[in-house]
């Protein structure tokens, strides 16, 4: 490790120095006197970019978050040398790191919908950090404004800053993120999952807005589960597991040739045209069982569909009296035991026709029907007693969860009484649900709230698991997910529906996910399906330039080695 001079107890207008950006020796960090980071080393050079990788629970992001002062509540962080740009931080406090944080170092967290203030404009949030550090004057702010949303490929600039992020799909809440993250020109950007919520367009033009940033002598600290995201954008990449670095070295031999067998396992999870029908986990899923008394449709028993669709057609209003078309004479037909994925990007409609399939949305021309009854246009007392049927993973778990409760109490709600008349049953069916779903059962006493993203995910994939559901309506289900345990939820999808027949309407950006996964798939843009079909032969070559365009802009992880694979 190479040593650099740092400047102690340093103010905001200290001028930092010569050598690395990013040091850190010997970093520790303890929760409540249980050490979860365990003395690792790294550096940074001005105008690269540092990758940490690992799976959930490795240390990477508390690691990364030390950088800015908010490794979390009670963290006692330690180390031989912590510096950030020549500013030595071991000692901040609150009124230091708010003078260095977003003006020296710039932070993009993995959750917007959580990081931005649900009742302010996004504009507003960002012309506040731009206040705050005296970027511009008052009369520039707007225009300002408007750049960085621009920069962050947010469309529409001016109508989305007036918006809240409840009016905003994940994507453009993540993007408005980094707009604010990048509003004051850090030198070091630390960017803890930045493309998570992206589709891969999008995904596109912000990593190589982070590449421009790079080229312009920036720093970046980048945490991500997505192994193409690193190995586009990385120089250096750190595998972190057990709070220690596995592996490390510069980012075409770790992600080319893998010494440890831990990052060979990671690289192997990663799904893509290549590994359909192939298992990306090294232990074989274990499905649930059926749930006493309910009925299972096999698998293509009679060859009607579960669920299905016919012309539907759904409008928006908008802020200027005006409507959005968000799904325009949408239709398809789900199988027991198939899977249909939904591709596209942000505000292409995929996610209110997964609404309107789960009778969430009102149609206002069309319908849907389930196991060839009516469906939509019911009264929701003529649904009720379906319900049960389909159930939902939506993107943003946290929103969807009661925050007073535990995430037992999450669970338990969602178990039939029905199926499971007692109590003793129904814990013992939660308790069941936690392990398929890869949780530790401790997090039962925990509030959603405490968990990491990964962790809120598998709870909500487990909640749609509960009663037993014939089709699975999966949002994103698995985007915050790292690849080792989205590769175990990918396996546990495909054992549950090989074993019982599930149907699932699969929704996400990621097209190696959509790949590995579907048996047929829509594209979607502009509330329209612009090509449909098996994905070997949407994706080998599209026909449609719209798909053309989504494949080009799909980052794949070229460096990957040659790994062996076991079939199921």
């Amino acid at each position: 490790m190479s040593s650099a001079t740092v400047t102690t107890h340093p103010t905001a207008a200290d001028a930092p120095v010569a050598g690395p950006a990013v040091v850190v020796e010997n970093l520790r960090v303890a929760f409540a006197g249980r050490e979860v980071v365990h003395g690792i080393s790294f550096a940074a050079e001005r105008g690269s970019c540092l990758a940490i990788v690992g799976e959930s629970g490795s240390g990477k992001s508390v690691s990364a978050r030390s950088l800015v002062g908010l490794a979390g509540p009670g963290a006692e962080v330690r180390a031989d040398t912590l510096a950030v740009g020549g500013l030595d931080v071991r000692g901040f406090g609150e009124r230091s790191w708010r003078r260095v944080r977003g003006d020296r170092i710039g932070f993009v967290l993995q959750d917007a919908l959580v990081s931005l203030d649900p009742v302010r404009p996004v504009g507003r949030e960002i012309a506040e950090a731009l206040r705050v550090h005296g970027v511009v004057p008052r009369s520039g702010r707007r225009e300002k404004v408007l750049e960085l949303l621009r920069d962050a490929a947010v469309p529409e600039p001016e109508l989305r800053a007036a918006q809240r992020p409840g009016e905003l799909s994940g994507g453009l809440c993540q993007r408005a993120l980094i707009a604010s993250a990048l509003a004051a020109d850090p030198d070091v950007i630390v960017a803890d999952e930045p493309t998570t919520a992206l589709d891969v367009t999008v995904q596109a033009q912000v990593l190589e807005l982070l590449a421009d940033l790079k080229r312009a002598g920036r720093t970046i600290v980048l945490i991500s589960h997505d192994l193409s995201v690193v190995a586009h954008l990385a120089d250096h990449v750190l595998v972190m597991a057990g709070g220690r670095v596995v592996e490390e070295g510069p980012a075409g031999q770790v992600l080319g040739a893998p010494r440890e067998p831990y990052t060979r396992a990671l690289l192997q999870a990663v799904p893509g045209a290549g590994t359909r029908g192939q298992r990306l986990s090294p232990a074989p899923q274990v499905p649930l069982p059926p749930s006493p008394g309910r009925r299972r449709s096999a698998p293509g028993a009679d060859g009607s569909p579960v669920l299905a669709a016919h012309g539907l057609v759904k409008d928006f209003p908008l802020p200027d009296g005006g409507r959005l078309r968000a799904v325009d004479d949408v239709g398809f037909s789900l199988r027991a035991g198939s899977t249909l994925g939904v591709v596209g990007e942000s505000g292409s409609g995929k996610s209110t026709t997964a609404r309107l399939a789960l009778a969430l949305e009102s149609a206002d021309r069309g319908s849907v029907e389930l196991h060839g009854a009516a469906w939509s246009g019911l009264a929701e007392k003529h649904r009720r007693g379906r319900r049960g049927a389909i159930s939902v993973v939506s993107q943003d778990p946290l929103s969807s969860f009661d925050p007073r409760w535990s995430v037992e109490q999450v669970l338990l709600d969602a178990v039939p009484g029905a199926d499971h008349p007692t109590a003793a049953a129904r814990r013992a069916r939660v308790a069941d649900l936690v392990a398929r779903v890869g949780l530790d059962p401790a997090v039962l006493g925990r509030r959603p709230l405490t968990l990491s993203g990964g962790q809120r995910q598998r709870v909500a994939i487990a909640r749609a698991l509960a009663p037993d559901p014939d089709v699975v309506v999966l949002d994103e289900a698995v985007s915050a997910l790292d690849v080792s345990v989205q590769a175990q939820i990918l396996d546990l999808l495909v054992d549950l529906q090989q074993a019982f027949g599930l149907a699932y309407l699969f929704i996400s950006h990621d097209l190696g996910v959509i790949s590995h996964l579907s048996d047929h798939v829509l594209v979607m843009k502009d509330g329209r399906v612009v090509e449909e079909g098996h994905p070997e032969q949407l994706f080998t070559p599209p026909a449609d330039p719209y798909t053309r365009r989504l494949v080009a802009s799909l980052r794949r992880l070229e460096t990957r080695p040659a790994l062996e694979r076991t079939t199921p």
